[in-house]
This record gives structure tokens, sequence and C-alpha cells, in this order.
């Protein structure tokens, strides 16, 4: 029997599934499929955000908070009674998702939470996860075994015993410590008295798999100096969970040509995209993959168009065969169709016998999750310029009809327009949705913007320019502008800024793309002159580097 098959079993059943350290990319298949079947989520405040997104959107959450100097220190709740929480829902015949941090088996309490739907009779399974043990070395580049094979030990600081730090210090394993920023120096001191050499190597590392992360390679004996050096110690921050890995594998030498995350050319940047949500997806989704860290603020909201009728007379002409081709020049034009389909009661279906154009690769993937596949895409430039010049001119013997459709926002150029009729087209030029300025986002981001607490921001669009000044105010000047033409970047510097990126082309991953090298030659810059590799942001007067919770 499958335990997350839609009907409920009698006395509900829970599924203990692992989330991983913190990287959402970790989730396996099988956690997914059972957090899109889930009744209720309970999950470890850790790790809500990386669950949540896949469950269904009125799954129950109950969660019980307590305040107290941890909670407030992490900034999380703090989850009591899970355990009554898991079997007050599994009673009630529902699906129960208990979400954890890393693994089951290896991290947490869960197995108590086990042993009482055991005691029950209420049925469980088992979704293993990345164990933070494992996980967090392998994203700092310290793997903990080699062809040569060796053991390894895993100890939690909070619980260790003296019998074993004694036997972890009087061997050469590879030790996996988990612990606390502020104690990870008296584990360290631990090893040392019980006989490991203060020579030996370790690293240590918090926020691990997320792109906060940050580790610090020294060995057992100046592990304190290399912390304090580097103004991470003494700590308001000392409470955040770290992992250390001490052994021959944390060598410095050896990490520097292992450490594939931290090396991303976007690692940890806070790059603000002034975009719609629903248009920035696909491009935050792109610069996580560069190990920034994405912040989306609309400057932009779609609304209708104030007079309706020409949309409808339009799609009813769709219909009954009035035009030869339907060109769609964004995402926003595609979802505006789409709704009114919707509102008629028609689908893809609608678009026999029409040709269809996109003017380019994103607006293309819109289309196709509509169910049309589109007949024109530009072979070169995706603007309105290129989708002209691959556009076939009206031939009166192979076109029955000469029109075309051409729903747009209400402050598109007229370039396609001018352009098509030159071609001999007739054009129905279409307002299918406004574009209006979006409310100023909050006060905390507004200061980032103008104090220089971004690292770079995207310019899409020279409205997103227009719009982001006029509600957040200019970003400060140690902030890499970035833009995606030149039209753009003329609006980016008649508003005072000065341009670092230019897109090879007008598209918002090919913007994504120039930007990933131009951070990755800034890195490279600074290794080569033995300098620490810095974000802009680290730039600004004030501004020092410390560990990022």
């Amino acid at each position: 029997m499958n335990p997350t098959a839609p009907n409920h079993p009698v006395h509900g059943h829970v599924t203990f599934l692992g989330a991983g350290p913190g990287d959402p990319g970790l989730l396996t298949l099988r956690a997914v499929e059972a957090l899109a079947a889930a009744d209720v989520l309970i999950a470890d405040p850790q790790v809500l955000d990386v669950v949540r997104t896949h469950a269904r959107a009125h799954v129950d959450m109950p969660v019980q908070t307590v305040t107290d100097e941890a909670s407030k220190t992490a900034d999380v709740p703090v989850l009591r009674d899970t355990a009554n929480l898991v079997m007050t829902a599994a009673r009630s015949g529902k699906r129960v998702v208990r979400a954890v941090l890393g693994d089951p088996g290896l991290d947490g309490d869960a197995a108590d939470e086990m042993l009482a739907c055991a005691a029950e009779g209420i049925t469980f399974e088992v979704v293993p996860g990345v164990a933070t043990a494992v996980g967090v070395p392998a994203y700092a580049g310290v793997p903990l075994r080699d062809g040569k094979g060796g053991d390894v030990r895993f100890v939690d600081a909070r619980t260790a015993s003296a019998t074993c730090w004694s036997e972890v210090g009087a061997s050469e394993v590879t030790a996996v410590v988990s612990t606390t920023l502020d104690s990870v120096v008296s584990a360290a001191g631990e090893l040392v008295s019980a006989g490991r050499g203060p020579d030996t190597p370790m690293t240590v590392t918090v926020a691990g798999t997320t792109t906060r992360q940050r580790t610090w390679t020294a060995t057992l004996g100046t592990l304190a100096q290399v912390l304090k050096a580097a103004k991470v110690l003494p700590s308001p921050d000392g409470a955040q969970p770290v992992i250390a890995v001490v052994g021959e594998r944390s060598a410095a030498e050896q990490r520097d040509r292992l450490s594939w995350f931290e090396s991303k050319p976007l690692f940890g940047w806070n790059v603000l995209v002034p975009r719609t949500k629903e248009q920035s997806a696909s491009l935050s989704d792109q610069l996580r993959s560069y190990g920034a860290v994405p912040s989306e603020v609309p400057t932009i909201a779609v609304e209708p168009p104030r007079t309706p009728q020409q949309m409808e007379r339009a799609v009813k002409g769709l219909v009954t065969g009035r035009y030869e081709w339907i060109a769609f020049t964004s995402v926003n034009a595609v979802k505006a169709v789409r709704e009114k389909f919707e509102e008629y009661g028609l689908d893809a279906r609608a678009f026999a016998g029409i040709k269809v154009a996109a003017v380019g690769e994103q607006t293309a993937k819109s289309l196709i999750e509509f169910g049309v596949k589109p007949d024109l895409v530009p072979s070169g430039e995706q603007s309105a310029a290129g989708l002209l010049e691959d556009w076939p001119p009206y031939d009166p013997v192979f076109d029955p009809i000469d029109r075309v459709f051409l729903p747009r926002a209400d402050i598109a150029t007229e370039t396609l327009v001018a352009g098509l009729i030159e071609l001999g087209w007739e054009v129905d030029d279409v307002t299918a949705y406004r574009t209006v300025r979006a409310s100023p986002p909050p006060a905390e981001t507004r200061e980032a913007i103008k104090g220089g607490g971004f690292d770079a921001v995207l310019f899409t669009s020279s409205s997103t320019v227009r719009n982001l000044v006029g509600i957040a105010g200019k970003p400060h000047n140690v902030t890499v502008i970035a833009c995606i033409g030149p039209a753009t970047a003329k609006t980016a510097e008649e508003h005072g800024l000065r341009v670092d990126v230019l897109s090879p082309e007008p598209s918002v991953l090919k913007l994504a793309e120039a930007l990933a090298e131009f951070g990755a030659a800034r890195r490279d810059a600074a290794l080569e002159a033995g300098d620490p590799v810095t974000r802009p942001s680290e730039r600004r007067p004030g501004s020092r580097r410390r560990a990022r919770s």
C-alpha cells in the first residue's frame, strides 16, 4: 500500500522526512511526493521554508512556540511537544509529514516520536534526508573519505562524554563535530587534551549548504586565533550551529582545490531583481545557481486595461478567423490572453489554424505551458527588432488573411507595429494589460538600496530603472549595476548610475550570465592580487566582514 495514497488510513499515517541541511535542492523526490500528499505538515523551524513550498496550498501546519533566549537568538519559533502534535493529527486519520532538519535517523530526536507512533499502533515510514554532518562538509569542499578509506567518527559536542573525547583524541580518525560557534574552540581543546596533535587541520562551517555558508580553515591549536582575527568571535551569533571537521582531509591546501560551493562567481551576493513576481522567477533561479541571494522587489504592477471591450472583440475575432497571426511580446501578454480565454471557456485549441509568434525564449516557454507551440521565435536578437527580421512579408497568394493580433502593454513602443505595416500586414494593436508603478518596498529594503546593502541590481528595462528610483531611491555607488541592453543602460546613466555590466543580448538569462562573469573576474583578480574575496557591499563605509547568520 502506498502510504500517501488518496484514501486515509483508519488511524492516520506519519512520514518522518529528512529535509536536509538547508539547501532546498537537496530534498529527495520521495520527500516532494510525500509533502504534496500531506494533510498536516509539522516541520522543524529551520526547514519550514524548504518544505512548505512543496505542500498543498491549504495544508494544516500546527506549531506551538515558546519564547526564550534561544528562540530570540535564532529568530525562529521553537517547537515544543512535537510528538503530541504528530500523534493528535495521526489519531484523526490524517496523513502527517514530520519534517526534520537533516536526516531523521542521524539528526534530532525523531526516533522518540517514531517510538510513540509504534506504541499506539500508528503506521509510519521514514524518508531519509541528507544528514547535516554529511552534507555540510561536502558543500565546504571537505571529503570525509577518499580512495584510501579511513574511519569517520561523528560527535555531538552537546552530549559527548569524556570517554568519547578520549577515544577520538587518541586516534587518527576524521572527526565530524556538531557544535555551536561559541563552543567550537572548547571542542578543539577537548581533542588536544585527549592527545590529538594541535597541528591537526580542521575546518569550521556555519550556515552550511546555504548561500550564507562560510568556512574557516585552521588547526586545533590555531582555531581561536583564526576566529578572533576574522572577527567571528566573540559574537552575538555564537549560538548558531556549526560543523567542524578534524583531520588531514580538511587541510587548507586541499580545501582550496575542492571548495566548489563558496567559489561560485556570485556566492553570497545580495542581488536585487526589480521585476514583477511572475517575471523574476526564472531569473532568480539562475542567480541562485551562481550562488547569489536574489531579492525580488516588484517595481511594476500589472492591471487589466481600463476599457476591456477592445480585448474582448480581438479574442472573439481570434476564434472566428479574423487573424492570420498573433504576436506575443511578453509573458504578461500571454497571461492576459490566457485569462480572457478562461473567462470564455476556451483553451489552447482556439489557436488552431493561427500562426503564433513569440518575442523570445521566456515568452515561448509561457506559451508552451499554455499548450501552444510558437511558429516563430527570433533566431537572433530577442526583441521586437529581432522578431521583425524573421517575420515574413504579407503575400496575398499564400496568406488568406492579412491581419495580425498584437496584445500588448499600454506603454509599448511602436517599433513592431510600424515594422509589420511596412511588411504589408494590417495590425490590431490591442491593450491587453496596463503597467503601473508598484507600491514602495518596505523601509528596510529602501534603506538597503540607498545604503549599499545590495551587491548588485539587475535592470531589465528602462521602466524598471525609472520605477525603482521613483519608489525606493537611487542605488548606492558601491552596488554593481547590470543592464539588459543599451537603451536601459542609457536610462540608468541618465539617473546618475554607473553601468558596470551590459548583457550581450536582450535576454534576462544572458544578463544573469554576464553578471556571473563579472563576479568571476572580480574574484579572480582578488585572488591573483592576494587580497581577500569580498562582496561589493562590503566596500561601503562602515561595513566589515562578519559571520552572517
